[in-house]
């Protein structure tokens, strides 16, 4: 007697898929949506209307814990301010961020100037070009990452 003589058939070893027998398991579940990263978390539509924007260049900013949850809330607003330099460091002026609601005592000030996080040589174009006549630095939108600032000539004339 031979080895291939002992085998059973192949037939014996197809799986169940393979006759098409029905699927008794569930469906599979639709994996969920996954968000985004860079979710847009404000805007300030009003810079881009007063406003000729010239340039536009990412940012990070310096926060507190209670200060990104009321961020991530959607509880800021860019619409009054501004980007300036002063000693060889970008700040964030006048813009609100409302206190967190469920913080117990060490919330955050809403108007406090915040540090934009550049290299260096990003500071010095900037402050090269704020320095000329009539150019400012306004906040344009603020996503999960990073804060995207406008550098602008004059106001738009609408």
């Amino acid at each position: 007697m031979t080895a291939a003589a002992e085998m059973p058939p192949l037939s014996l070893f197809v799986p169940l898929y393979a006759l098409g027998m029905p699927d008794r398991r569930s469906p599979p579940v639709a994996a969920p949506e996954k968000k985004p990263r860079d979710l847009q978390l404000a805007d300030n539509r009003k810079a881009l209307f007063d406003y000729s924007i010239e340039d536009r260049f990412e940012a990070g900013i310096a926060l507190t814990g209670t200060e990104i949850k009321s961020m991530r809330a959607g509880h800021v607003n860019l619409r009054d301010g501004y980007a300036h330099i002063e000693k060889g460091q970008a700040w964030l002026r006048n813009v609100h961020i409302a206190p967190w609601t469920h913080a117990a005592h060490d919330n955050h000030e809403p108007l406090r100037p915040r540090k934009l996080l550049l290299h260096k040589n990003e500071i010095g174009q900037l402050a090269g070009a704020v320095s000329q006549k009539g150019y400012t630095l306004v906040p344009l939108r603020r996503s999960r990452s990073a804060l995207r600032v406008g550098r602008n000539a004059t106001r738009s004339a609408r």
